[in-house]
């Protein structure tokens, strides 16, 4: 079982990196009830520790991707690229999360999209930035900026 390999992540985030990556290997293997099972995972979460890690790993998968820094055409190219390799993704799901992670995602009035939508959206988004690597390395990464980042405030 994938549990074995987070063993030394604190225990908040164990649950969220087993639900992601069961989530990124279901979309690459186009198994849907193992997908359906890893978003009810994950929508099932707290969703500040899942949304602080998924959205961390999202931007840093951007950072890396723009060394020079993300323009609007960059995100708008990220969200087209996710839609298009994944037809089931809700566009406007996709760009809240892209929001979220870039920390300019303006949340007036405007009711946040239910939990097991962000879950399948972020597992589509974040399959489609891995482009093929390992999802395991990408959030370890954003674990340890963020505790980091903790540990600095």
């Amino acid at each position: 079982m994938v549990t074995d390999n987070w063993r030394h992540l604190p225990a908040p985030a164990r649950p969220v990196a087993v639900a992601v990556t069961a989530a990124v290997d279901a979309v690459r293997k186009g198994e849907a009830e193992a997908l359906d099972d890893a978003v009810n995972d994950l929508a099932a979460l707290d969703p500040a520790h899942a949304g602080l890690i998924l959205g961390t790993t999202v931007r840093l998968l951007l950072e890396e991707g723009h060394p020079d820094g993300l323009t609007a055409d960059d995100v708008r190219t990220a969200l087209a690229s996710c839609v298009r390799a994944h037809p089931d993704a809700h566009p406007q799901v996709v760009l809240w999360l892209l929001a979220g992670a870039l920390g300019v995602l303006d949340e007036d009035g405007i009711p946040a999209p239910q939990p097991a939508a962000l879950a399948r959206n972020a597992a589509l988004l974040l399959t489609d930035l891995l482009a093929g690597r390992d999802p395991r390395v990408w959030l370890t990464a954003a674990l340890t900026e963020i505790q980091h980042t903790q540990l600095n405030d």
